[in-house]
């Protein structure tokens, strides 16, 4: 029941010389790009050239060959391209959530809502609705999201509070 032992240096050797044969490849076909690019453009040019004068065009080919020869050089040396920083997504907005108690009726509509802390008048209100209507009430926690004209109003509050509260002024 023994196993074979894995050679990971050998394993990481194969898997580095496979990665350079990969670069190596995607290099080439970047230069063939580029060359068949340049190709183009000379076409475009020879033909503005023709038009001017077909005398001169022998030794503007003799030129042009001249000319040729160094640009390969330069397009197999060509440094390859830098990758792209990849750019950083935002977070979504965290909104803060309140739990708060919610009558509801048999069809799942909300009829009142109470503070947390007050589950003992949703509860009176749910029973009192019951034997009311003759229908069946029921009290849920619900979730809703805090907004912020709460926030400052408390803030307010406690603010004024603090300056009655303040034995300097007056």
């Amino acid at each position: 029941m023994g196993r074979k032992i894995l050679n990971r240096k050998e394993m990481r050797a194969d898997f580095d010389a496979a990665e350079r044969r990969k670069q190596d490849d995607e290099e080439v076909d970047e230069t063939e790009e580029e060359e068949e690019d340049e190709d183009e453009a000379e076409d475009e040019e020879e033909e503005g050239d023709e038009e001017d004068s077909k005398e001169d065009a022998d030794e503007g080919e003799e030129a042009d060959e001249a000319v040729e020869a160094p640009k390969a050089r330069k397009k197999a040396k060509a440094p390859a391209k830098a990758p792209k920083a990849k750019t950083r997504t935002r977070t979504p907005k965290v909104t803060r959530m309140k739990v708060v108690w919610g009558v509801f009726n048999n069809s799942n509509q909300r009829v009142a809502t109470f503070d947390y802390p007050k589950r003992k008048d949703a509860d009176d209100l749910a029973s009192k609705l019951s034997n009311d209507k003759k229908t069946t009430h029921f009290v849920q926690p619900v979730k809703e999201p805090m907004e912020e004209k709460e926030k400052e109003k408390e803030k307010e509050k406690k603010e004024k509070g603090s300056k009655d509260h303040n034995p300097d002024k007056k």
